[in-house]
């Protein structure tokens, strides 16, 4: 990282599917260091800002300033600078964790000691026999492990994780948060994309998406306090109903 502004610039951000509109002229900032979560319903317009972030969809209008570098002019760099989990896990399915590991090591270019380094990591997480076990004979929950694990190969210091927790059990969910948590300590940015409101707290910020706008944003306590409300579901619904009434 520069250290020079934010991590993530969005400005005027839109994306338009013939007459559909899903994302409309959003803005806001991930600061570097920083988690945020970026918080709204399935077809929210969530998965449609990341990709537009990664370079994967092109921009209908507006701006994405990733470490100061336009991804517009900078793709290549800018994608340097990434890393992506989609949301679907992208990972070979008739291929054990392992090989997934040892794959996508090699198609990035990851030196031996690296893809070492990030194996013995995964070892001391999942049991040795799930990880020679194909991935779509492994629990969710393992999976999750793995797609992060490649999403870490090249040692990004963005990190955008779109629905991670989706589909895993509770136990899973916090697990994975601590990773998150332990990733932030090494220095790394995260934007985090989850329609489960109670991860909200994990956040150091959150930002509210409902049909391709940003309806709230800001530290999780902050917004409850301003908009004097008990829990982040009523804060959520609050937001969503004032945004329908403008």
């Amino acid at each position: 990282m520069s250290g020079a502004g934010p991590a993530i610039v969005v400005r005027g951000l839109s994306k338009s599917f013939g007459r559909f509109q899903a994302v409309k002229g959003i803005s806001f900032d991930v600061a570097a260091g920083e988690i945020v979560g970026f918080l709204g319903p399935n077809g929210a317009g969530k998965t449609t800002t990341i990709k537009m972030i990664t370079g994967l969809l092109k921009i209908t209008s507006g701006q994405v300033l990733v470490d100061g570098l336009d991804n517009a002019e900078h793709l290549a760099e800018v994608k340097g600078k990434l890393g992506y989990m989609s949301q679907k896990f992208s990972l070979y399915p008739l291929l054990t964790a392992q090989e997934n590991i040892e794959f996508f090591a090699g198609i990035s270019g990851l030196a031996p000691g690296a893809l070492g380094a990030q194996v013995e990591r995964l070892r001391q997480q999942v049991p040795a026999p799930l990880l020679r076990l194909k991935i779509h004979d492994v629990p969710p929950g393992i999976r999750q492990k793995v797609a992060l694990a490649v999403c870490l190969l090249p040692g990004p210091p963005i990190i955008l994780l779109d629905e991670p927790t989706s589909g895993v059990d509770p136990e899973a969910r916090r697990s994975f948060w601590s990773e998150i948590y332990a990733l932030k300590t090494a220095g790394k940015t995260l934007l985090v994309s989850t329609h489960n409101l109670d991860e909200a707290e994990y956040c150091d910020r959150i930002l509210i998406i409902h049909n391709g706008e940003i309806v709230a944003a800001g530290a999780p306590d902050e917004l409850l306090r301003q908009r004097r409300k008990a829990g982040i579901e009523e804060l959520f619904m609050d937001a969503i109903r004032d945004h329908g009434q403008d």
